[in-house]
């Protein structure tokens, strides 16, 4: 008994069908690399060296321009990077070109350009997926050597934190990501419509996250010059207008929607936006009481999304009501936000040793340090302005937040006074420190026979040293404890600098 035709032409067609995906799913392999770093991490308690080297791995993708794309976190403070292709046995030396952690994402350039001769780059998807849309994880995750890929579905996408302060949309996957899948492509219809970065932990199941090809878009067009420059932002402080009471104290109709301003992010009479006025549209996009916009039918997200779609130059234009009259103002939208406690960004920490004393600028990578040594719990007890003021923005008469980064070295000066690890310092002989470099100056230029050295803290102690003698033990302590410099090269630059000259 023979087979019917159009019996033959569907076998045909499901045959041709399963080769064209086995294609597909192998080119995509192909593209997919293992990535090995080897990262010396600063250790902010003892800020003149570095962590003991820590082996990592990864995942990576190809991308146009001979690049290699990956996970800022993969890579970051990596002296050494290497790239594995699936399936190969060799190794190539690479360098990070740009780096982005806020967003997380990092490229990367071979020593060995040919290798991008059998690997090509992965065609991206120029929209976003949609919600239930099948999503496949390539990547290098532990349990095993080979290349994974898992499946699932698109689950949600949100624009939402990344690092602080940078926000961006995210896509959440029920697809398995573990541990070096990160860097690795999230592919629908053979494209690839994303980064794996993270899942969530605590417990919880199938929830991972993908970076999309949108932010991934922008970090690329903002490397061009081989810098990343940050997203534009808003930091004005909002509120949303769903209450009643709120809204009959504003006199707004039924038909005015958006955000009430709070609090501007800055109160300078020029600054466009006021207390109380209400932000009704990005654009021409129209926002709702909760700070929604829509993105198709079915897709809600912050209306934070806007700003990096519509800022050009620097500024977005906004419509507002403001004491019942509707307006139009362009509002600057910077791409950092400049706070008392700032952030490495994958720099290392400057430092000065004085004495038994180590100060540093307080940053945002301190803080576990602190934590490790049990002191982060009396910050708030204490009103340290690194939990009070740490948002603040830096002026001329505070610049930044000036701690003590250590405990002090054994010596006989100490005796008798506490652990000040943590503490800001507020005033060196009486005159406010406002920054590293300057507290350096000031005791650089100190005349009387004491320095003293005064905090911003409820409770606590002043310390007291003899000038003389904190002097002649700093080059024993150093030696004592294997410190190759009394200060990092900033710091050292104004030490170092004429006695007398005007302080930085």
């Amino acid at each position: 008994m023979t087979r019917s035709l159009p019996l033959l032409v569907m076998l045909a067609a499901l045959s041709l069908q399963a080769t064209n995906s086995n294609a597909a799913g192998a080119a995509v392999a192909n593209s997919v690399v293992k990535v090995f770093s080897t990262m010396r991490f600063p250790d902010l308690v003892k800020p003149w060296a570095k962590q003991a080297p820590v082996e990592a791995s990864g995942s990576g993708v190809v991308i146009e321009g001979h690049r290699i794309l990956t996970n800022a976190h993969v890579v970051l403070y990596a002296t050494q990077v290497q790239v594995q292709a699936n399936e190969a046995g060799d190794k190539v030396s690479a360098t990070v070109v740009a780096i982005a952690p806020g967003i997380d994402l990092a490229v990367l350039k071979l020593d060995d350009e040919s290798f991008f001769d059998s690997h090509p780059p992965l065609a991206r998807a120029s929209k976003l997926p949609q919600i239930k849309d099948a999503v496949l994880a390539y990547g290098f995750p532990a349990g095993g050597t080979s290349l994974s890929i898992t499946k699932g579905i698109v689950s949600r996408i949100e624009f939402t934190p990344y690092n602080f302060p940078v926000s961006g949309l995210r896509i959440q996957v029920d697809a398995a990501i573990n541990p070096g899948n990160s860097g690795g492509p999230a592919v629908a219809d053979d494209k690839m419509i994303g980064l794996a970065f993270s899942k969530l932990g605590g417990g919880a199941e199938n929830i991972g996250y993908i970076i999309p090809n949108e932010e991934i878009e922008l970090f690329l067009g903002n490397i061009t010059d081989g810098h990343y420059h940050g997203k534009p932002t808003m930091f004005d402080d909002l509120q949303t207008l769903e209450n009643a009471a709120l809204r009959d104290y504003l006199k707004l109709g039924k038909s005015v929607e958006g955000m009430v301003v709070h609090k501007p992010f800055r109160s300078e009479d020029d600054y466009p936006l006021k207390k109380w006025d209400v932000i009704t549209h990005i654009g021409d996009t129209p926002i709702d009481n909760q700070g929604m916009v829509k993105l198709g039918p079915d897709l809600r997200v912050s209306f934070h999304y806007l700003l990096q779609k519509v800022a050009r130059d620097g500024i977005v234009p906004i419509g507002i009501v403001r004491g019942g009259k509707k307006l139009s103002v362009r509002l600057p939208v910077p791409t950092t936000r400049p706070t008392l406690v700032s952030d490495l960004e994958g720099g290392y920490p400057s430092y000065f040793v004085y004495g038994p004393l180590v100060f540093s600028r307080a940053t945002w990578q301190f803080f576990p340090f602190i934590d490790k040594s049990g002191g982060a719990r009396s910050l708030n007890l204490i009103g340290s302005p690194l939990i009070t003021r740490a948002l603040d923005t830096p002026n001329t008469d505070l610049e930044e937040l000036v701690v003590v980064s250590s405990p002090f070295f054994p010596n006989k000066l100490a005796i008798g006074y506490s652990n000040p690890m943590g503490h800001v310092v507020s005033q060196i002989n009486g005159t406010k420190v406002q920054s590293l470099r300057q507290l350096v100056a000031l005791l650089r230029d100190v005349k009387e026979d004491f320095v003293k050295i005064e905090f911003d803290q409820e409770g606590g102690e002043s310390l007291v040293f003899p000038r003389a003698q904190m002097a002649a033990v700093t080059e024993e302590i150093l030696n004592d404890n294997g410190v190759r410099a009394q200060g990092s090269a900033d710091t050292l630059a104004v030490w170092q600098a004429s006695q007398g000259s005007k302080s930085p």
